[in-house]
């Protein structure tokens, strides 16, 4: 099993930032790893996918606030946050070790971690 410690999550005001890690074991730098968040009340949804050469990719609709990096050094993923809106409440969660990949995105992960919680308020 490849465990996965996200960390980094809090409270903090619209406007704010935050920076997200996901720590692993040694595989972490071998892999491609990604960032999902899940807003109460909705569906997970992707944030980020971040490949072994450290190039990352986002939805349109994310692009410009969120920034996603790793250090294979640390075994380490990053997600920084920027310009927090109340909407970006949500669990963001890791994942690594693709396994169905679909261009420059993965359909299916092997490794979760627990997630860790952000909240953003007014």
């Amino acid at each position: 099993q490849e465990p996965l410690v996200e960390s980094g999550g809090g409270s903090v005001q619209a406007g704010g930032s935050l920076k997200l890690s996901c720590s692993g074991s040694n595989d972490i730098k071998y892999v491609t790893a990604g960032w999902y968040r899940q807003a109460p009340g909705k569906e997970r949804e992707v944030v980020s996918t971040i490949h072994t050469d450290g190039t990352a990719t986002y939805p349109d609709s994310l692009q410009g606030r969120f920034t996603a990096s790793r250090d294979n050094s640390k075994n380490t993923v990053f997600l920084q946050i920027t310009g927090l809106k109340t909407e970006d409440t949500a669990v963001y969660y890791c994942a690594a070790n693709c396994l169905l990949h679909a261009g420059t995105d993965c359909r299916q992960y092997k490794y979760w971690g627990q997630g860790t919680r952000v909240t953003v308020s007014s």
